[in-house]
């Protein structure tokens, strides 16, 4: 597999070291900056938080493995959703909601 192959099959340590690679990024992503909100995410990278969770659910799918929607966030955020979005989630300002929709045309 070549790092520019994402479709390829890789081998044992290139997926150990991907899914290590992913593990601290939920970890950065759950501990160390919760003030990340998904909209600036989205705005800046395209995916979020809910992305994230979405993918890991497709690929647990993909392995024979039943994940409900609220499971497989509960397993990106490191709590039920409902209680992140409580403690940590912001209301979108303006500014937030139009940077977003300049970022959507761009990724249309």
């Amino acid at each position: 597999m070549t790092p520019t192959d994402p479709a390829a099959v890789p081998d044992a340590a290139t997926e150990a070291l991907q899914a290590a690679a992913f593990r601290r990024l939920l970890v950065h992503l759950m501990h160390e900056r919760r003030d990340v909100q998904n909209i600036d995410l989205m705005i800046l990278a395209g995916f979020c938080r809910n992305c994230l969770a979405d993918w890991y659910r497709d690929a647990a799918g993909e392995r024979g493995i039943e994940l409900s929607k609220d499971q497989a966030r509960e397993a990106i955020y490191g709590m039920p959703f409902a209680q992140w979005k409580a403690q940590y989630q912001q209301e979108a300002t303006p500014e937030q909601l139009a940077a977003f929709e300049a970022a959507q045309k761009r990724h249309d």
